[in-house]
C-alpha cells in the first residue's frame, strides 16, 4: 500500500472556491445596523449643535466650565470657528464653529452635510435620533438572540487561548500594518484582532452608549433613577455617549479601511449574498 504524497509545487495550481461565510441573520442585522449608525450620527451631530459644549459632574449650565466645547468668534471681522479640548484651542473654521451655508459663513457647530436634518432643527433631530435608536436596540437584541441560540458568538466571536497570547496578537498586528491579510481557510474566519474589537463593541462600547443615551431622558430617569447615580449626572452621561459614539465611528472607519484594503468586492459579496471566494491550492489536472 503506497503512502499518500503532495505533488510537488510545479503540479500544483491554485483555484477559487466559493464557501460560506455570513449566515442571513448576521447580513441582516450588519445593513441595519449600518442605516441606524448613520441616522444616529447625523441626528445626533444635529442634538449637540444645540449646545455643542459637553461637562462632567450634575452640572451643564453656561456658568459650569466645558471640558469640551464648539465655539465661533470674528478675528480682524472674519467669522472663526475653534473647538477647545481641556485648555487647547484648536482653530477648525470651515469645519467645526463656522461653516459656509448657501455661499455664506454661517455660525454653527457642525457643517450641514453632517446633520441631519441639514437645517438647523433639535425637534426633528430628536425624534430622528430616538426613532433609530430604538430600531438599533432592537435590531441588536435580534442578533444577540441568534447568536448565542445558534453558536455565532461561541463558534465565530469568542478567541481562543492561542489566539490571546502576546506573541499571536503581536503577530497579528504586524501583519496588518503590513497589510498581509489571510489567506486560504484562514479568511473564512475572524482573526484575534476582529474577535477582540467585536467583543469589546458589542460587549462593551455599544451597552454603555445606550445606557447613557437612557440617562439623559427625564423619564427614564424617573423610572430608573440610579442611571444617574452611575453616570454622576446627565451632564457626565451626555459626555460618555458623546466618546462612546466617536470611538465608535472610529471603529467603523477602521473597518471599511480594512474591508477596502482586504478586497472590498469580495467582503461586500460576502455581506450580501453569504458567498465569500477563497484560493486554494489543488493538483493539476
Amino acid at each position: 500500500m503506497h503512502e499518500f504524497q503532495q505533488p510537488p509545487p510545479s503540479t500544483r495550481r491554485r483555484r477559487t472556491v466559493l464557501t460560506f461565510r455570513h449566515a442571513a441573520v448576521t447580513r441582516l442585522t450588519h445593513w441595519m445596523n449600518a442605516i441606524c449608525l448613520a441616522v444616529l450620527l447625523m441626528s445626533g451631530l444635529q442634538i449637540l449643535n444645540g449646545y455643542p459644549r459637553l461637562h462632567w459632574g450634575q452640572y451643564g449650565a453656561d456658568a459650569d466650565a466645558a471640558i469640551v466645547s464648539i465655539d465661533a468668534g470674528e478675528t480682524d471681522g472674519q467669522p472663526r470657528g475653534f473647538a477647545t479640548v481641556g485648555g487647547i484651542r484648536v482653530p477648525t473654521t470651515g469645519v467645526l464653529g463656522v461653516s459656509r451655508v448657501d455661499g455664506e459663513w454661517t455660525q454653527r457647530a457642525f457643517p450641514a452635510w453632517a446633520m441631519l436634518p441639514s437645517y438647523q432643527d433639535l425637534a426633528l433631530g430628536r425624534r430622528w435620533h430616538f426613532f433609530f435608536a430604538w430600531a438599533f436596540v432592537l435590531n441588536g437584541l435580534v442578533y444577540l438572540a441568534y447568536g448565542m441560540v445558534s453558536g455565532h458568538f461561541r463558534r465565530d466571536l469568542a478567541p481562543s487561548r492561542k489566539e490571546l497570547t502576546p506573541r499571536h496578537l503581536w503577530h497579528e498586528v504586524v501583519d496588518h500594518v503590513r497589510l498581509r491579510f489571510p489567506q486560504g481557510e484562514h479568511a473564512r474566519h475572524y482573526n484575534a484582532l476582529q474577535k477582540l474589537s467585536y467583543v469589546a463593541v458589542i460587549g462593551g462600547l455599544l451597552p454603555l452608549m445606550v445606557l447613557t443615551g437612557l440617562t439623559m431622558s427625564p423619564g427614564i430617569d424617573a423610572a430608573l433613577p440610579f442611571l444617574l447615580d452611575i453616570f454622576g449626572g446627565r451632564p457626565s452621561a451626555r459626555t460618555i455617549h458623546f466618546v462612546c459614539a466617536s470611538l465608535l465611528v472610529l471603529f467603523v472607519v477602521i473597518h471599511v479601511a480594512m474591508v477596502v484594503l482586504s478586497g472590498p468586492w469580495n467582503n461586500l459579496r460576502s455581506m450580501i449574498t453569504g458567498r465569500y471566494a477563497i484560493r486554494e491550492e489543488g493538483p493539476r489536472t
